[in-house]
């Protein structure tokens, strides 16, 4: 039997571990599973499995461990490091999506459990429902499923208080490779009992075992929320009011966002509906947001805070109702899913020490607009957690051979700006195959040998999102 027999075979074989219309094979059916949000990652999968219990995962990763079959487990496609598209050599995409059930919710342990393929918004409302929170929270959560936010280890606008998704994590409930279950799905606040072991699987992107439950650590929900937009001459500015912030609001300061004018001028012109947010342009603006309970006067804390910075603050607003904080949120939401509508360009997601945000904007800004000066350099973060979101938008009618020079040569000008600072060249969306190069050209040897252990001795056949974070190795043990 040749070998493209024998997988052909093999994946026949799935189809009675997973029944009816659970695994699909047709062009037309695996077309929405072959590429990402982003539009600039694409992998046609062999099959797509489409389980709805750890049971069926489990007797899937058996099959494909005793066949050779190759894994990529999928969530919401919401990535943008191309980590959850088939390589192009062929895999079996595992969609999570059918096994979305909220199995608890517990208001006195204030925790949940969810599975994998649930809606981060659908978890969401669930905690809502029991008047708790779960913070998690960025652009993408109508469509992002809960276990891509573990195995990517998650950001967004509320880390600056609640921290990353790993800092939400009680408990995994895991399949491995080789199709064991690790259960260790507790909802425990103190457990010391040796390695944490579900720390492997978080930021794993996928490549140690796949994800198919989450307890997650909740909060009382807040009962007050003030949102408010400010424009300042500066991002040093900026800087100096979130050390301000940080003191007079404490840890009732939920995000703090940094937006440069080119940002509003982006939302502008795609929403000539919007007004200018202040009556004046600004250099800079901080979308700022605290949240309280309880008897906490928050609007006199935000309105004190704010007047008494007036000597840096040159105007803002604080919105009077949801329905405008809403509004002022959208000028920030808006000119991120904007940047995108003319094509591909350069998208960056760094961090560096908070107190070295300014430095790096000026210098990152300053570097690309020197080698590139028609092209637009597009930067916007998260300031409490040191994020910065760093784009370059390629100049209108630039050939399409030239846009990978650009952004390889733009994106090297940034990230060694990154490594001066010592920061990171990835600080939410992760390695993938996109950042790959990068990643590795940095790694110091110890830890890329603990890496490689990791994955040796989790995956030894290397069948899950092989060539992801580490590189595809040719020579695979035991297959």
């Amino acid at each position: 039997m040749t070998a493209a027999s024998s997988r052909a075979a093999a994946i026949a074989a799935l189809a009675e571990i997973l029944p009816g219309d659970a695994l699909l094979t047709a062009d037309e059916d695996v077309e929405r599973y072959s590429r990402d949000w982003s539009g600039d990652h694409f992998g046609r999968p062999l099959a797509v499995a489409r389980p709805r219990s750890v049971e069926q995962v489990s007797a899937l990763m058996r099959h494909c461990w005793d066949t050779g079959l190759r894994v990529v487990p999928q969530g919401g496609l919401t990535g943008l490091v191309g980590a959850a598209v088939a390589a192009p050599e062929g895999e079996i995409v595992v969609s999570l999506e059918r096994m979305n059930a909220v199995r608890q919710v517990s208001p006195i342990d204030f925790a949940m459990v969810v599975e994998a393929g649930c809606i981060l918004e659908d978890a969401k409302t669930a905690a809502d429902d029991a008047d708790c929170l779960l913070p998690i929270t960025f652009g993408a959560q109508g469509t992002c499923r809960i276990g891509g936010n573990v195995a990517t280890n998650a950001g967004g606008f509320n880390v600056l208080r609640y921290g990353m998704t790993r800092d939400l994590v009680l408990g995994l409930e895991v399949v491995l490779a080789d199709g064991r279950v690790w259960n260790g799905l507790k909802v425990l606040r103190k457990d010391n009992r040796g390695y944490d072991l579900k720390q492997l699987f978080i930021g794993s992107e996928g490549t140690l075992g796949i994800v198919t439950a989450v307890a997650f650590k909740l909060f009382p929900k807040p009962t007050q929320v003030e949102t408010a937009l400010v424009g300042l001459a500066s991002v040093e500015d900026a800087m100096e009011l979130y050390a301000r912030a940080r003191r007079a609001c404490s840890d009732l300061l939920t995000a703090f966002e940094l937006i440069l004018r080119d940002g509003i001028e982006v939302t502008l012109r795609t929403r000539p509906d919007f007004p200018d947010p202040l009556a004046e342009a600004y250099p800079a603006y901080v979308l700022i947001e605290a949240s309280a309970g309880g008897a906490v006067d928050l609007r006199g804390l935000i309105e004190t805070f704010l007047g008494g910075a007036d000597d840096i603050i040159r105007d803002g607003v604080i919105a009077t109702s949801r329905a405008q904080a809403d509004r002022l949120w959208l000028y920030r939401e808006t000119m991120v899913e904007s940047q995108g509508r003319g094509g591909r360009y350069l998208r960056t997601d760094v961090s560096v020490p908070i107190s070295r945000i300014a430095d790096f904007i000026a210098a990152a800004l300053a570097a690309v607009r020197g080698r590139y000066p028609e092209a637009m350099p597009l930067a916007y973060g998260h300031v409490g957690d040191g994020n910065v979101h760093f784009n370059v938008i390629p100049p209108a009618g630039l050939a399409v051979e030239a846009l990978d020079p650009l952004f390889h040569g733009a994106e090297e000008l940034i990230f060694d700006v990154v490594d001066r600072l010592g920061g990171s060249i990835s600080a939410e969306h992760g390695i993938g195959r996109v950042k790959q190069d990068a990643f590795l050209a940095r790694i110091d040897p110890v830890a890329l040998d603990l890496v490689t252990r990791l994955k040796d001795a989790l995956d030894p056949k290397h069948i899950l999102s092989n060539g992801r974070i580490l590189r595809d190795d040719s020579i695979i043990k035991n297959r």
